[in-house]
């Protein structure tokens, strides 16, 4: 039996695109409808389109130019309410599915189409900066979110255990999605008020995103954090060759911590994922480095180990 028109399900795919650029993690961005930032999004033809992923990279590449290589799917998004930047307004809006998807690129070129841009991602979720300490946005935030606990230790907990306000508390990168979450329940991001139809206050921390986009990019995020430990994803964001402070900056703008040069370094050697090529960098402006590239063979095997965050204390 087919759904009525104001019943149906209307079945979306969107794609977080990381790359590096000028050492900062970037997600393509697209304008969206309310001129808020928007992910790549495109709906799924069912009777046009053989797969999702194949329907997502015929879309991504017809907003922004690109090409994808490496794709993931993350999540499916279907909460109540939801509504994409590009759905159809009026009665008939149906609800809408949204199947995330995680791309990596190593090609941070500009975008060929002018509307795409790649867009910092802790601009986005400035909180999750901790390379240089906590965040200046930081301490506001736990004061709203303080006021919003009122108290409650239940509520207190869930804080101090996703944003680890005391040196007792411990910081765990991979927690993007419970952060923001968190932060929406209490009514401090932008999306916020804008879902419940209010004014959104001044200075709401980092850049509001069109529809769920925050959300699902927060999903991308923290998946993409949670892996660098146990498979080599990082290398699907490096060039060919590269310097080991430049892997070392890498991981550290996708992790938003910054790291212990030596502890990483070893940690490094011990994955045995890279291997010197003989040459030197000059392009450091110092001392030319030895440049590296990983190894020959099949970075996605079961075996092939993530890179070690060893944090600076």
């Amino acid at each position: 039996m087919g759904f009525p028109a104001e019943q149906g399900v209307r079945i979306g795919l969107s794609a977080v695109v990381i790359a590096l650029r000028d050492r900062k993690a970037c997600v393509l961005t697209t304008p969206g409808d309310d001129g808020a930032l928007a992910l790549p999004f495109g709906p799924f033809d069912p009777a046009r389109d053989r797969t999702f992923e194949l329907a997502l990279r015929a879309f991504v590449t017809a907003q922004t130019g690109f090409r994808l290589g490496f794709v993931e799917q993350l999540y499916t998004f279907g909460d109540l309410g939801r509504a994409s930047p590009r759905a159809t307004p009026g009665p008939e809006r149906r609800r809408e599915v949204s199947v995330g998807y995680l791309a990596l690129t190593a090609d941070a070129a500009d975008a060929p189409l002018a509307e795409a841009r790649w867009t910092p991602v802790l601009d986005i979720f400035p909180w999750e900066d901790r390379r240089d300490g906590a965040a200046a946005c930081l301490k506001p935030l736990l004061d709203g979110l303080a006021a919003w606990a009122g108290g409650d230790a239940k509520r207190q907990a869930r804080v101090d255990a996703l944003f680890a306000p005391a040196p007792s508390h411990r910081w765990n990168e991979g927690r993007v999605l419970e952060r923001y979450e968190l932060l929406y329940e209490a009514g401090l991001v932008a999306e916020a008020a804008r879902d419940r139809e209010m004014p959104i206050p001044p200075g709401t921390p980092g850049r509001a995103m069109a529809s769920d986009h925050r959300r699902i990019l927060a999903t991308g995020l923290g998946r993409l954090r949670s892996k660098l430990k146990y498979r080599p994803v990082l290398f699907d964001l490096m060039p060919s060759t590269f310097t080991l402070s430049e892997l070392q900056s890498a991981a550290e703008a996708v992790a938003g911590l910054s790291l212990h040069k030596q502890n990483f370094r070893r940690g490094v050697e011990r994955t045995g994922l890279v291997e010197p090529t003989g040459r030197l960098s000059a392009a450091t402006g110092g001392r030319p480095a030895e440049l590296f590239r990983t190894i020959d063979g099949d970075l996605s095997a079961a075996d092939a180990l993530g890179l070690p965050l060893p944090a600076q204390r």
